[in-house]
């Protein structure tokens, strides 16, 4: 039984090890075509209407602890 384990053990060990070798093997695909204008980073996407809304609700966000803070303090 003790042999058979060991067996089991060796051969685990020798495809997790030799598996890994052979993904190693694969290129990666092409990346795809971002504009129309050749491959360029980051494609030109937007990002002012999202950044506007997440510094909004981050001031919201620490309005409200603030607020809260000074609630509990008048409280008190």
């Amino acid at each position: 039984m003790k042999i058979l384990v060991k067996i089991l053990i060796v051969v685990l060990v020798t495809l997790t090890t030799t598996s890994s070798d052979v993904f190693a093997q694969v290129p990666p695909p092409p990346p795809p075509a971002h504009s129309s204008t050749g491959n360029q980073p980051g494609g030109n996407a937007p990002i002012g209407g999202g950044l506007f809304i997440l510094m909004a609700l981050g001031a919201a966000y620490g309005g409200k602890k603030l607020y809260d803070r000074s609630k509990d303090n008048l409280e008190e």
